[in-house]
This record gives C-alpha cells, structure tokens and sequence, in this order.
C-alpha cells in the first residue's frame, strides 16, 4: 500500500513534523451530496479542520494513486464527474489498475489513513449491518466492509453513529464481536446519523478531547488489532425527529426493493429519497453533522499530539 500513496505537500509535511493530521472520505463528496452543496461541503470542512490545528488529509484514488490530500482541482473533480466510481475495499484493485477515479468510502480511507500513518478519521456515518433477515424472501446478509476494517485497522474513526437505515442493534453487536472501542462524545446514547439517539448506549462516555485521547493511547499500548468509533452526535438544532425518520427510511426500503435497488447503490438511494421526502432537512442534517464531526475530530487528533 505505501508505495500507491501519493501526499498533498501540506499533508506530507505535517506527517514529517509531527503535527495533526485528519483523513477525510471522497465518497461523501461525490455520493453522498448533490453539486454544488458538496463541493462547498468539501472546501468548509477542510477549513474547519485547519482551524482546529490540524491538517486535512482528503482521501481518494486517481491516476492509479492513493492521494492523500487533494488539491482544490481534485476536490472539484469529484464533486462534478458522473465517472467517480465508489471504492470500497475489493474496489480499490480494479480502480486502481485502470487509473480511474475513485471516491473511497469509510472501509478505503481508513485502510489508507492507516498505510500513511493518519492516526484519525472523520466521516459523516459508518456502514453496518442492513435490515432484513437471512433466509427471508428477497434479503441477503449484508454487512459493510467499514465494520470489518474498524476491527483490524488502528485508526479512531469519527462519526455521527451508524447510518440510520441499517439494523443499529446488529451493527453494535458486530462492532463488540471485533473488539471496536465504541465512545460516546458527550453522550451515553449511540446516534443514528440523523437522529441523537437510537435506543441503543455506548461502550463509555467522554466529554472532551483530551479525555477521548486518553482512551485511545491507551488502545494503542495494548496492541490490540482495530480502532475507536467515537460517536459525536448531530448538533440538536439540525436533528430530524426518529419517528418521522423510521417512517420514511420504512417507506424509501420498499421503494428500493420495488426497484431492484441493491448493493452499493443503496446508500446514495436512500440519501436521495430522505432528501425528496423531508423537503432538504435531511441534506440540511447531514452537513450540520460532518462539519461538527470534522472540528471534533480535529480537536482529538490535536490531543493526540499534545499528549
């Protein structure tokens, strides 16, 4: 893997003296969000991150590279080209070896972070395990590479929880089967994404950076495989009600299977329905919640370096 990382100057730099440094996911920009709102989305995160101290390390495939760190021409790339192909894990070879463009999901950034030495990473919301049980008419086990990556890779990943439409009971038990620290940043309730609360708790709470730093140092010293999910709730002003949230995620999954939607269409399915059905709060929800989750993550990985 080192030998495909390609570093952005700044990135490379701050790596070389020891400063913060946050990996961010392409897929967000390219996926998750509609132009021009996500080219915008891009350019402010990163500037909330360097007003933490620390430096933004976007992550995507282009030219047959891992770039770590993308220049302001790459982000728009990804934000316009209907050719960005979403890169998970098994993705990464055949894109990689056609020299395509590749927006990497949360399973690729991290595996990357973790080859470039990124000790943190900021996301929107980790795949999981999706509703529907196996051996039912129409499902399949459907587990997201992401949670398989957070129990080998040592790298805090920070999110807002679990993405609302998956099984969040299942995901959590996935998460404790692989051995992934889960810490609730200022919260003893697991999020769901657009909500502050799924019903479900968290392994431990912290209440500040310096505190989840503390954590995850000590992870490190145990050597023990996989990383932290440090879950950092939507900002309450921006949260959508879980109710309504439950009943169009139960109306937008029949619409899918109607439509034979499947596999890593999912995801960017259902964003483009919740969007159509709560007339843009969702898309509202989602950039209020990566930007909090961007100065978070930056004010951890500045403990980090601190400690």
């Amino acid at each position: 893997m080192k030998y495909l990382l390609s570093y952005a100057p700044e990135v490379r730099d701050a790596l070389e003296q020891g400063r913060p440094v946050v990996a961010l996911e392409s897929t967000i920009i390219s996926h998750g969000m509609p132009f021009p709102e996500n080219l915008d989305m891009a350019r402010e995160v990163e500037e909330i991150v360097r007003q933490e101290g620390a430096v933004p390390a976007t992550v995507a495939l282009i030219g047959g590279r891992c770039k770590v760190g993308l220049s302001d021409e790459e982000l728009e790339l990804l934000a316009t080209s209907p050719q960005a192909v979403k890169v998970s894990l098994r993705d990464m070879p055949v894109v990689l070896a056609r020299k395509a463009l590749g927006a990497t999901t949360v399973a690729a950034t991290a595996t990357i972070a973790a080859a470039a030495g990124i000790d943190v990473f900021v996301t929107g919301g980790i795949g999981g395990v999706h509703r529907g049980a196996p051996g039912q008419p129409g499902q399949v086990w459907d587990v997201s590479a992401d949670l398989t990556v957070l129990g080998r890779t040592s790298v805090t990943v920070v999110c807002a929880g679990a993405k609302s439409v998956l099984d969040i009971g299942a995901t959590l038990e996935v998460l404790e089967t692989l051995g992934v620290t889960v810490l609730g940043y200022r919260t003893d309730r697991f999020p769901g994404f657009y909500t502050r609360d799924t019903g479900y708790g968290v392994d431990a709470r912290v209440d500040g950076p310096e505190e989840a730093a503390a954590v995850i140092r000590a992870r490190k010293l145990t050597q023990l495989p996989g990383g932290v999910l440090v879950v950092n709730p939507v900002p309450e002003a921006d949260a959508l009600d879980a109710a309504e949230v439950e009943r169009h995620i139960a109306e937008a999954l029949e619409a899918m299977a109607a439509e034979g939607v499947t596999g890593k269409a999912v995801t960017p399915y259902l964003l483009a329905k919740m969007k159509q059905v709560t007339e843009g709060r969702s898309l509202a929800a989602n950039l209020a919640l990566i930007k909090h989750n961007a100065r978070v993550g930056a004010q951890i990985a500045a403990a980090l370096k601190r400690g």
